[in-house]
């Protein structure tokens, strides 16, 4: 595998239950996903061919399906979750999420967590 090749989602916004605090537990937020996922598109640049790469909109379907029916209190947790589909269920080696609640801190344009995670430890 080419360790340099990358597909990338940016700017996936889902409304979701995202919050610690009453009010947010009633009401639906935006989060918003950047995803950078390790993928040898070799194959796929030369049979021009979707079974043959990573499909990018298969992902953002699962993580917008997922993401919408969740209800967590931190994005830390609904991050790891949202990691863990996408290394398990899309075969992915290796990403790197950042995943933001904007407006979260008042005064503040974004606020987000970045975390890289990989099928081998």
């Amino acid at each position: 595998m080419n360790g340099a090749d990358r597909v990338l989602i940016e700017g996936l916004e889902v409304r979701t239950v995202i919050g610690i605090y009453d009010w947010e537990r009633e009401i639906r937020q935006t989060v918003r996903l950047d995803l950078e996922m390790a993928w040898d598109i070799s194959k796929a640049a030369q049979t021009d061919q979707i079974e043959d790469t990573l499909d990018y909109k298969a992902v953002s379907k699962r993580l917008i399906s997922f993401v919408e029916g969740s209800s967590f209190g931190l994005i830390e947790s609904l991050a790891e979750h949202c990691a863990g589909i996408v290394l398990n269920e899309f075969d992915v080696p290796w990403l790197r999420l950042k995943m933001s609640k904007p407006g979260a801190v008042r005064g503040s344009e974004n606020v987000a967590v970045l975390i890289e995670r990989s099928r081998h430890g």
